[in-house]
C-alpha cells in the first residue's frame, strides 16, 4: 500500500524535475528519494519514471496519475487545516482581496458585523486586478479573494461561485460610436479603447484591447474616468460605470452581440496555505448568503 509521504515524495520530484532536486527540496538523501519511488512504482504496479537517461521523464502512467496525486495531497492538507482549526481559537489576522471594481457598500455591508462578532480580529481588505487578487490567494498572501471567475479549475485554491456581474460598453455622449444604431465590433476596432490591464499586464479574458489604438488603467474606475474625457470607449462593469451613466457623463452603447451588456461570473477564491478557523469561516457563510448573491451582482 503506499502512503501520503510517497505520493508527496512522487509530486515533488515532478515539480522539481530531478531526483536530487526533489532531495534538497525534501531535505533528503537522493538515494532515499530514489527508493520512495521505487517503493511507490511496486505499491501501485505502474512506472511512473522512466530512468534512462540522466533526468527522470514521466511515463504516460505518470503523467495520468500526477493530478490526482497532487489532488490527494491537497485534500490531506485541507484535512490536516480542518483539525487544526477546531481546536484554535479566533484568528488573529484574516486577509480578503477584492478585484476592485466588486468592493462597494454591499459588500462592505456584508463584512462591517464581523467587527462585532470577532472583536480581536485584525481585517485586512486589499483591493486588486482579478488576476492579482488570484496571485494573493495563490501565494497565501490573502486568506479569500473575490473576482471574476474563467470557469478553470483552480487545484491548489478552493472556489465557489457567488455570483453573475454585467459589463457594459461605454462611450462619451459625444464620441462617433454612440451616433450608430448598432455597434459592431468592427466599428470599436476603428476607435481608441480604454483597456483594463493588471499589474502583470495580463488582460481580461471578455474585454481584452481589439482596437490598434489602446490606452492601458489598471482599475476600471480609471476606465471610466478616461471614457468620460473622450479618450475612448471602455468594456466596464455596471456597478463602476452606472453613477457616470446616471449622470450623463457617459452612455451604455448598443453592442450587437450583447445589446443588455456581457454577464460574467463572480467567484470567491480560498487559500489552502491556510487553516478555516472560526472567523474564515464565518467570511465564507456571508459571502454564500442568498441575499447577498441575489441583491448584490444579478441584475
Amino acid at each position: 500500500m503506499y502512503s501520503f509521504e510517497q505520493l508527496k515524495i512522487f509530486v515533488t520530484v515532478c515539480e522539481s524535475g530531478s531526483f536530487s532536486a526533489a532531495a534538497r527540496k525534501l531535505k533528503r538523501a537522493q538515494s532515499g528519494v530514489s527508493q520512495a519511488i521505487a517503493n511507490l512504482e511496486i505499491a501501485i504496479d505502474q512506472e511512473l519514471f522512466n530512468r534512462e537517461k540522466n533526468t527522470p521523464v514521466l511515463t504516460e502512467n505518470g503523467k495520468a496519475l500526477l493530478p490526482i496525486a497532487q489532488s490527494i495531497l491537497h485534500q490531506q492538507k485541507y484535512f490536516d487545516q480542518k483539525v487544526e482549526s477546531l481546536t484554535q481559537e479566533h484568528e488573529h489576522e484574516v486577509v480578503i482581496a477584492v478585484d476592485e471594481s466588486l468592493l462597494d457598500e454591499n459588500l462592505i455591508a456584508i463584512l462591517a458585523p464581523l467587527c462585532d462578532a470577532f472583536p480581536i480580529t485584525h481585517f485586512d481588505i486589499i483591493t486588486a486586478s482579478t488576476f492579482d487578487v488570484e496571485d494573493l490567494v495563490r501565494d497565501g498572501k490573502a486568506h479569500v479573494g473575490i473576482i471574476y471567475a474563467d470557469g478553470e479549475l483552480k487545484v491548489d485554491m478552493d472556489f465557489f461561485l457567488l455570483g453573475q456581474a454585467r459589463f457594459l460598453t461605454i462611450a462619451a455622449p459625444r464620441h462617433k460610436l454612440t451616433e450608430l444604431p448598432v455597434v459592431h465590433d468592427a466599428d470599436l476596432k476603428r476607435y481608441r479603447q480604454c483597456v483594463h490591464r493588471s499589474a502583470e499586464h495580463k488582460e481580461l479574458w471578455f474585454s481584452y484591447g481589439i482596437s490598434s489604438k489602446v490606452w492601458y488603467a489598471n482599475t476600471h474606475q480609471t476606465l471610466v474616468s478616461l471614457v468620460s474625457k473622450g479618450v475612448g470607449w471602455a468594456n466596464v462593469p455596471e456597478l463602476s460605470a452606472k453613477p457616470m451613466i446616471q449622470q450623463g457623463n457617459v452612455i451604455a452603447l448598443p453592442v450587437a452581440h450583447e445589446h443588455t451588456g456581457w454577464m460574467t461570473s463572480v467567484g470567491c477564491l480560498v487559500s489552502r496555505r491556510h487553516a478555516v478557523g472560526p472567523v474564515l469561516e464565518k467570511v465564507i457563510q456571508a459571502l454564500q448568503s442568498t441575499s447577498f448573491i441575489n441583491d448584490h451582482w444579478e441584475s
